[in-house]
């Protein structure tokens, strides 16, 4: 459990805005104005100058009638990975270290697609229940949505995030390491609901669900699962699914890895047993040590990573700056995180952001005080099980090398006395 010793730099909230606000020199904090005015050299835009943008009138609305980000924020974007041959088959990344809060912004959710983004007609899209149910159902989009509406803040990760840090580290930025991450409010109707329409008979223990993409992506789902807070979406964070997010029909089973939420859901086929189709039996699994793999394993565990300061940023001079990270689980809510200066030998709690919700990312923050020279930056995160988020060798000697999917290890950024801030291992 955390040793909450204060290491050197790390301080207490209320010692940190004492500091901030009465220190001189302090990183980040406004200018006074005789300084403001050396920086601007006295023309342009900046203050004490009354701006151009203030001397005409502004766009009128509806320009454009769908709002788009400021141009000054095009940078912030998904980034594709080259790992793969075809961008068809293959994924992009959040950019973490650009986003505040806990909500991503719907055009910039990870992708991970097994044969292209279809492009759909919801006027012909229809979703088939059938398999070991009393009454086999087809139900069209209005029908879909004529169940009663749920709606449901919940992360959602890839088995694979994190996949290339096992041997060595390989991502520059935390988007490149743990971008294969965002959360959403997702809305929709329970499964449990529609299942209940169609009567599932006794002895049903799993579901097949079936996407309408090219690769008609299948994974069997646990009915316990289903009946529990699985759901079947068509709307994230208040529009309608975009397209490379399963446009018009999604399955949502939070905390299960990526891969079983099935896009452009199209049929859910009831059973005895799982269907032991090629995603669960030859590529979502995990290989042993001993050459044994494990299947199934659907809990996203406990994982966290500090995207402030991290790998590409550069910090511009000693003094203050507050440590920023996101934590989630699988299982159930964060209920502590652990921030390290200095590679894990001494921890302190950071404080969470409010409200913390099950099955979501929960926010983290911790003031720090950087005197200038050489530091390890960590999380680790605890959620309500009790389960503890491990060391990457803590992971090696129970997985071995062998594994891809679900390295959930504590992330270390190292930064140098330049300021510079790179991935490591430790």
């Amino acid at each position: 459990m955390a040793n909450n010793n204060h290491t050197d730099g790390q301080i207490e909230r209320r010692q940190f805005l004492k500091r901030t606000l009465g220190a001189v020199g302090v990183a980040s904090l406004p200018l006074p104005i005789s300084q403001a005015l050396a920086a601007s050299n006295g023309g342009g835009n900046l203050a004490p100058n009354v701006p151009e943008w203030t001397l005409t009138q502004g766009e009128p609305i509806l320009s454009p009638p769908y709002g788009q980000p400021s141009r000054f924020e095009d940078g912030v974007v998904r980034t594709p990975t080259d790992l793969t041959p075809t961008k068809t088959s293959s994924w992009s990344f959040t950019p973490l270290q650009d986003l505040n809060g806990t909500i991503t912004p719907n055009g910039l959710v990870f992708e991970r697609h097994h044969g292209g983004v279809p492009d759909i007609d919801p006027e012909q899209h229809q979703l088939m229940l059938h398999g070991m149910v009393e009454k086999p159902m087809i139900f069209d989009m209005a029908e879909i949505k004529r169940f009663p509406q749920v709606s449901m803040k919940r992360f959602l990760e890839c088995s694979g995030n994190t996949l290339t840090e096992w041997k060595q580290p390989t991502g520059k930025t935390v988007q490149d390491t743990h971008g294969l991450l965002s959360c959403c409010e997702w809305t929709g109707v329970r499964l449990s609901t529609l299942l209940r329409a169609a009567g599932v008979r006794d002895k049903a223990k799993w579901i097949l669900a079936e996407g309408a993409d090219a690769a008609a992506m299948t994974r069997s789902i646990p009915m316990e699962k289903a009946l529990d807070d699985a759901l079947v979406v068509y709307a994230q964070n208040g529009e309608a699914l975009r397209p490379e997010q399963g446009y018009p029909l999604r399955l949502i089973l939070p905390g299960f890895e990526g891969n079983t939420q099935i896009k452009w859901l199209r049929r859910l086929e009831v059973s005895d047993a799982p269907y032991m189709t090629r995603e669960e039996t030859s590529k979502y699994t995990d290989l042993m040590p001993d050459g044994s793999a494990r299947q199934f394993t659907f809990v996203m565990e406990a994982k966290s990573v500090i995207t402030f300061p991290s790998g590409g940023h550069t910090l511009p001079e000693k003094g203050f700056y507050e440590i920023r990270g996101l934590a989630w689980s699988g299982r159930g809510k964060i209920t502590q995180v652990d921030v390290s200066t200095d590679g894990g030998r001494n921890w302190t709690q950071a404080k969470l952001e409010g409200p913390v919700e099950p099955k979501a990312l929960t926010a983290f923050r911790l003031p720090w005080r950087w005197k200038g020279g050489h530091a390890l930056l960590q999380s680790r995160a605890i959620d309500e099980t009790g389960y503890v988020q491990p060391t990457l060798q803590a992971l090696i000697d129970v997985r071995g090398l062998n594994s891809v999917y679900h390295l959930n290890a504590i992330q270390t950024w190292e930064v140098s006395s330049d300021g510079g801030i790179s991935n490591v291992h430790v």
